[in-house]
């Protein structure tokens, strides 16, 4: 591997891989699950101190294996090969692939907001409940186009990772400052408001829809209910950063600059994400924060910020924003599937690099998959399986931390986790609160998805017997 990619081009990774579409989307629900503004920005501060203390015990995993493969790479290290298996199983059918399509399509939805025609084509084919739009299609373009992208070079797919990424940066810090000086009348005093209504919820009907009359009290065990369903927004528009692990391999010194990328770019990014979510607050009553049409806070947000013009302006910056998040994502993931193919638990046809001394094979394989997903529509209800898969691999790897200065204290580490044990113990205790909360509360975030990773089971004994048969 060719160590192409500085600090910066590691920094730009994480944060253009974290930014995508969720910020701009999720705090609908997360509104609508809290009724409250404080208890919104609470849930964004809980979910940054988890990913901030994630990025943080990483770091002394990123410095003992420097290597291409990232998470696969230390889960296979510290818990044997079975494990890091169901991790990159789980990475390619859904984790990486789904993420690359729904973000795709978010980018193929928004042009639809500036291109009317695309939402109101008729779908190329249709059968029964099954469609393919041109929505989907322009997703799949953006897909292909940006793997070829990176079939180019990692220089190629870096310049592009650097550029969207510094866009949407700045964009950002605009939308931030422009929220609080240009909004007429604030909203963020009866969004704070204490007493019953910082304990509420929405009411639903018999289906489980969302009623419009008002809000009903929570507390106790409830309240800790809808901290955790709020939490999947949140977590989901907060993963994505351990990709710069995936390219450790072409980083220059990695021992040093992957941990620093990932302290910096998560610091950075969940800062960010604060910021937006008081913009929301400010612009807009609970009501239109909980009722955003298509759950697009976003845009309501910017038509009271910019007037008619604010349409225009939030579908630019969420297609930069989608564009650069799936080129990160198409360019860290490849590498962890042309790891797992050298380890003989991958298509040995990914192994190869091409002559620009990238994984060409895998690209495309992963892009394929992707596309497929796409066409499929079912990214969504996947993703939201899989947000309790990968908190448990969080946890996990992060107890590999623990779990390593227990079996091998006397292993030289190059970084060491700041105010160890305490960092990975927050994680490890925020994390178990949510996984249980959502068993509790929300089953169908939870069995469905492990489900699905335990699927590779049979396929990674399917192929360790192949091999000893060999």
């Amino acid at each position: 591997m060719q160590k192409k990619l500085k600090l910066w081009d590691a920094i730009m990774l994480v944060m253009g891989s974290m930014i995508g579409s969720g910020i701009f989307i999720v705090s609908a629900d997360m509104m609508r699950n809290m009724g409250s503004g404080f208890w919104m920005i609470v849930v964004w501060i809980i979910t940054g101190i988890m990913t901030v203390a994630a990025a943080i015990s990483y770091g002394e995993l990123s410095a003992l294996f420097p290597k291409a493969g990232g998470q696969y790479t230390y889960l296979k290290e510290i818990f044997g090969k079975r494990m890091g298996f169901l991790y990159g199983w789980g990475l390619f059918t859904v984790i990486q692939t789904g993420t690359i399509a729904a973000v795709a399509m978010a980018f193929g939805k928004f042009t639809a907001y500036l291109i009317p025609s695309l939402n109101d084509a008729a779908p190329i084919f249709q059968s029964g409940e099954f469609k393919i739009t041109w929505i989907q299609i322009l997703a799949i373009a953006v897909i292909l186009l940006l793997t070829y992208i990176n079939t180019r070079g990692v220089q190629s797919g870096k310049i592009l990772q650097n550029i969207f990424t510094g866009s949407k940066i700045i964009a950002l810090i605009g939308l931030i400052a422009l929220g609080f000086i240009l909004v007429d009348f604030s909203h963020l005093a009866e969004n704070f408001s204490w007493g019953t209504d910082a304990f509420s919820n929405l009411k639903k009907d018999i289906s489980g829809n969302f009623l419009k009359e008002g809000w009903e009290p929570i507390g106790g065990m409830t309240l800790l209910g809808g901290i955790a369903a709020a939490m999947v927004g949140s977590v989901f528009s907060s993963v994505a950063w351990e990709s710069v692990t995936f390219v450790s391999g072409e980083i220059e010194n990695p021992k040093k600059n992957v941990v620093k990328s990932m302290i910096y770019g998560t610091s950075a990014v969940m800062i960010l994400y604060i910021a937006v979510n008081f913009v929301y607050l400010n612009a807009l009553d609970r009501d239109s924060i909980a009722f955003a049409a298509n759950d697009r806070v976003a845009v309501a947000a910017s038509q009271n910020i910019f007037g008619s013009a604010g349409t225009i302006i939030i579908a630019l910056l969420v297609m930069i924003s989608t564009f650069g998040c799936d080129n990160g994502l198409i360019l860290a993931g490849a590498r962890v599937f042309q790891t797992m193919a050298k380890d003989g638990m991958f298509f040995q046809s990914a192994v190869k690099n091409n002559k620009n001394e990238v994984p060409e094979n895998a690209l495309w394989m992963q892009g394929v998959w992707a596309s497929l997903l796409c066409l499929s529509g079912q990214y969504g209800n996947l993703l939201d399986m899989i947000s309790f898969v990968i908190v448990l691999f969080y946890m996990i790897t992060v107890f590999g931390v623990i779990y390593l200065r227990i079996k091998q204290p006397a292993l030289e580490r190059p970084y060491k986790t700041w105010l160890y044990p305490v960092t990975p113990i927050i994680y490890l205790v925020i994390g178990t609160c949510f996984c249980i909360l959502l068993l509790i509360y929300k089953q169908q975030y939870t069995w469905p998805g492990f489900l699905l990773v335990l699927l590779g089971l049979p396929v990674y004994y399917f192929i360790n017997r192949k091999k000893a048969n060999s």
